[in-house]
């Protein structure tokens, strides 16, 4: 395996003051933060140095990059690499509160600048996806699963794939797979206004939700299937990277 410090550093930062390293660290926001954005996305990512650098995310994130069903950290493993590029730069821009994992997205942690960033997601993407995620209460077939499949049909397709899979060229994120109660917690954060960087389509596509809706969507959102290239054979896998 790979050397731990990384690793020790994403068990220790959490209990740190999170403000006061925002503040003292600053962060690659306007101009900056877009220009590295977009030198990031354009780099050939070292998949090896990649897989040095996601130590630091395992903590949360866990060496498969399967997150936890509980919503509270989200599967990583199969995301298009853009999108996890951009989501960090976001973060490390200040076009994104997620004071927990800032630190992690800062240049001190992980090095490289864009190309770090590049890096780290080019692996991340590499990494083979859950076989059981965390799925809402409406089997298929279900009338809860059946209102979810129409709303999601009319209103999440052309952004994310009939599939879920994404939009690599937009850097719409791969949704299929997801866990449930994370995918809960990003839509209520995007439809209240709390997530700065959504997407304004999304953000009027769905205003008119109601509970109801939201939760359909999303319960037909985690069910959609993953296809069996990307996903590991069973939920005893570990991630070979690391032995």
């Amino acid at each position: 395996m790979k050397s731990k410090n990384l690793l020790a550093l994403s068990v220790l930062v959490p209990g740190l003051m999170i403000s006061g390293i925002i503040t003292a660290a600053g962060g690659a926001g306007g101009a900056e933060g877009k220009a590295e954005l977009e030198k990031a996305l354009t780099l050939k990512p070292d998949v090896e140095n990649g897989m040095d650098i996601y130590e630091v995310c395992a903590g949360c994130h866990l060496l498969e990059g399967w997150g936890t069903a509980d919503g509270n950290y989200p599967q990583l493993a199969g995301q298009l690499a853009g999108v996890t590029i951009k989501q960090m730069a976001d973060i490390r821009g200040g076009n994104r509160d997620n004071p927990t994992m800032y630190p992690f997205t800062l240049d001190r942690a992980i090095g490289g600048g864009p190309q770090g960033l590049a890096d780290v997601a080019g692996y991340i993407a590499t990494l083979k996806m859950i076989p059981e995620n965390g799925v809402g209460k409406g089997e298929p077939g279900s009338e809860e699963y059946k209102h979810g499949e129409k709303l999601y049909k009319e209103n999440c397709t052309d952004c994310h794939g009939a599939k879920g899979e994404g939009h690599k060229e937009k850097n719409y994120p791969r949704i299929a797979g997801q866990h449930y109660k994370y995918m809960v917690r990003q839509f209520e954060m995007i439809r209240d206004g709390k997530r700065r960087n959504a997407n304004e389509d999304m953000v009027k596509q769905i205003k008119g939700f109601s509970e109801k809706d939201m939760q359909a969507v999303i319960n037909y959102t985690s069910r959609l299937p993953v296809p069996a290239k990307d996903k590991a054979p069973s939920m005893d896998y570990k991630n070979p990277d690391y032995d």
